[in-house]
């Protein structure tokens, strides 16, 4: 991704608020302003708010989790797969979010959502607050505070902090400190993707940095959301020989599989008959993706007669709607058919016959659940790792890419016509690769609620006012 103006910031803005009409975005859930308001209304008369910690609450198992979510869907989308996974009648999830779309996905009984203000890159070490016009300092404090006050109140049994070892800068660190300190009995545990980027670019960052240290004495386990024999970071990224008996290989973060009559149910939704084929482009959030819809709606525009396929385009809400509306009216004269969000887009690419997107972690994990060919164009600034991840999945026969800067349509065309030639022998393959990582950690979850139950549970409820 690269850094944004603020004019493109200003512009994300006003195309989110616009975009959540859309009618095929869930509505946004009202409930957190409701119980604001309420409790500021409370808490100016000097109401006392006493701590409620019911019998059933004392019996819960509570899973705090952190996705910084700086940009894009990636680590949202992956944040709920998990939540709603280990989520259970006695197990509450509650997730911190920095997302300013948290609120359009549907969140399942048992997982909630609190909102950090959020944050957006400007350069590699430079953020800036993404709605409310306050500097970055000022941001990254209240977003600490509000991620050690909930931790204090929330008390978790469980703490899952994604892919950034200290959070955005360096912001978790106050709440890993606090829980070593104060809950030595909360489990802290740092999941990573598979891959991160350049392994000589991470090495440096986390010694700049000082995360193995970091990685040492505030995490109880690391996992890897990936596959050993794939990529391995311990080799990588020379990871401490005294951590490796805390990393778990949980495997790849399967999705939803999606039911052969909702296949059929999507496709006869967009008039796609079975004797089709469709193709869904999708470029996750869509801040970095203009470059893949642009080679796509070109390789129409290139050939004199009609490819013989239907096409979807997911912009992602990120992308600027004056960009969108140019490539709506590209996408027209080819019956293409463009939309900026979908709440359900494993939906699409299980009903696809091929899906062109490119090579984020979680847009990979999703295509190979519901076992449909793709055809990645991986970008590679500022980072390597959707590269690295396409030559490593390649080279198993999982999938096929086109480097970011060798894309031309008549490349696209072949490669698209070669994976729809050969769908069954990628659906074979992709068929027999376990994506093992919800199980995994399932089995993780298991353990150290046995753990838990074993050992004495001396909580205290905390007054909520006085943690604010």
């Amino acid at each position: 991704m690269t850094a944004l103006q603020s004019s493109d910031t200003e512009a994300i803005r006003v195309d989110i608020r616009q975009d959540a009409t859309h009618p095929e975005e869930v509505p946004m859930r009202r409930m957190g302003t409701r119980v604001t308001a309420q409790f500021e209304q409370y808490r100016s008369h000097n109401f006392f708010f006493p701590a409620m910690h019911t019998e059933s609450e004392s019996q819960a198992y509570n899973i705090l989790m952190y996705s910084h979510d700086t940009y894009g869907l990636g680590h949202i989308r992956r944040t709920m797969a998990i939540a709603n996974h280990l989520r259970d009648t006695n197990t509450n999830v509650l997730i911190l979010t920095g997302s300013p779309i948290a609120g359009r996905f549907q969140f399942p009984q048992q997982v909630d959502f609190v909102r950090i203000p959020g944050m957006i890159k400007k350069s590699n070490d430079e953020y800036q607050s993404f709605s409310i016009r306050i500097d970055q300092e000022k941001a990254l404090s209240i977003r600490t505070n509000i991620i050690l006050a909930t931790a204090k109140t929330f008390q978790p049994n469980l703490f899952i902090v994604d892919k950034e070892p200290q959070g955005l800068k360096k912001e978790v660190l106050p709440t890993l400190e606090w829980l070593k300190s104060e809950s030595p009995s909360t489990m802290a545990v740092l999941g990573l993707r598979d891959i991160l980027d350049d392994a000589e670019v991470i090495k440096k960052d986390w010694r700049e940095k000082n995360v193995y240290t970091c990685l040492d004495q505030l995490y109880d386990e690391i996992w890897v959301y990936g596959n050993q024999d794939i990529y391995n970071p311990i080799e990588m990224y020379n990871i401490p020989e005294k951590i490796h008996d805390r990393i778990t290989f949980t495997g790849y973060i399967p999705r939803k599989i999606i039911s052969a009559g909702t296949k059929a149910s999507v496709r006869k939704k967009y008039k796609i008959s079975d004797d089709e084929n469709f193709i869904l482009v999708t470029t996750g959030g869509g801040g970095d993706g203009l470059e893949v819809i642009d080679h796509y709606l070109a390789m129409h525009e290139y050939f004199p007669t009609p490819l013989p396929f239907k096409s979807i385009i997911i912009t992602g809400p990120f992308m600027p709607k004056k960009v969108r509306e140019a490539f709506a009216k590209r996408a027209k004269k080819y019956g293409i058919k463009i939309m900026p969000f979908h709440p359900r887009l494993e939906e699409l690419m299980s009903a696809a016959d091929l899906v062109v997107c490119m090579g984020g972690y979680n847009t990979i994990c999703e295509v190979l659940t519901q076992q449909t060919p793709a055809l990645i164009i991986p970008r590679e600034t500022p980072r390597q790792e959707q590269l690295i991840r396409a030559r490593r999945l390649k080279d198993k026969g999982l999938l096929d890419f086109i480097p970011w800067t060798e894309v031309t349509s008549q490349l696209l065309r072949k490669k698209i016509f070669s994976l729809l030639d050969n769908q069954s022998l990628y659906k074979d393959t992709i068929g027999a690769f376990k994506l093992s990582g919800l199980d995994t950690i399932r089995a993780r979850l298991t353990q150290f609620k046995e753990k838990d139950s074993a050992a004495e549970n001396g909580r205290q409820p905390v007054d909520l006012v006085q943690v604010l």
